[in-house]
């Protein structure tokens, strides 16, 4: 684990309209800490007293079912909080783990209360960071039903990947994550053969080109179109 300073602080987004005392504060009990891929952060149930702030890398929120099988619910990365909702003072109710290596600034939860008292644009980041995941986890109720056609299923969740991960390529928008089709049927509930009987139907439309473990979005909009069934 490591110290840190103001300007490291400074660098993250996430802390853009927050005081310079609220900063000074935070550097005062914040230290970073590194994680390698598949490193746990903190298990479901599990008491946890430490807000998780990712600096770099990737970090993977899944829950394990009854079947024990894993359902990934988010992939968060720089300037993302990995555990906002521990502030209603209850056991963790998710897993958390590397996706690959990372590093995430860790901050004392009361501590950290203490100064969202104090400075109310900080109380907004964290406000707005649960709006965020909520939004996203209605997105992905929508993708649930059943009646939806799994290709349609995969088609939206790589147009939302694109969205947050995606880097302009020569064919079009390179997903900037290692994923492989169990990691995918992990996200969407669903079995590896039927993804990946899926993933080349969708190739086969000419919306996406699979390169590796890396996957292209040919067009987003024609992408978008076909799960809205346009």
């Amino acid at each position: 684990m490591k110290a840190l300073n103001i300007e490291q602080l400074r660098e993250l987004d996430l802390f853009n309209e927050l005081k310079d005392d609220t900063l000074h504060k935070l550097c005062s009990f914040g230290i970073k800490k590194t994680y390698k891929k598949g490193n746990v952060v903190f298990s479901d149930k599990e008491k946890v007293n430490t807000i998780y702030i990712v600096i770099r890398g990737k970090f993977s929120i899944y829950k394990i079912g009854e079947d024990a099988k894993r359902r990934v619910i988010y992939i968060l990365g720089r300037d993302k909080i990995l555990n906002d909702v521990i502030l209603d003072d209850l056991p963790a109710s998710i897993n958390c783990e590397a996706f690959e290596e990372g590093e995430l600034l860790l901050l004392n939860k009361n501590n950290f209360l203490r100064c969202m008292e104090e400075d109310f644009n900080l109380t907004k980041v964290v406000l707005n960071s649960l709006s965020i995941k909520v939004r996203r986890l209605y997105r992905q109720l929508n993708n649930t039903n059943p009646n939806k056609k799994i290709e349609k299923k995969i088609a939206s969740k790589l147009w939302k990947l694109s969205k947050d991960y995606g880097i302009k390529v020569e064919e079009g928008i390179e997903i900037d994550l290692n994923i492989s089709i169990t990691y995918l049927a992990d996200m969407l509930g669903s079995q590896r053969e039927t993804i990946s009987r899926s993933l080349k139907l969708l190739e086969e439309k000419d919306l996406i080109r699979l390169n590796n473990r890396k996957i292209i979005v040919k067009d987003k909009d024609k992408l978008a179109r076909f799960f809205k069934g346009l």
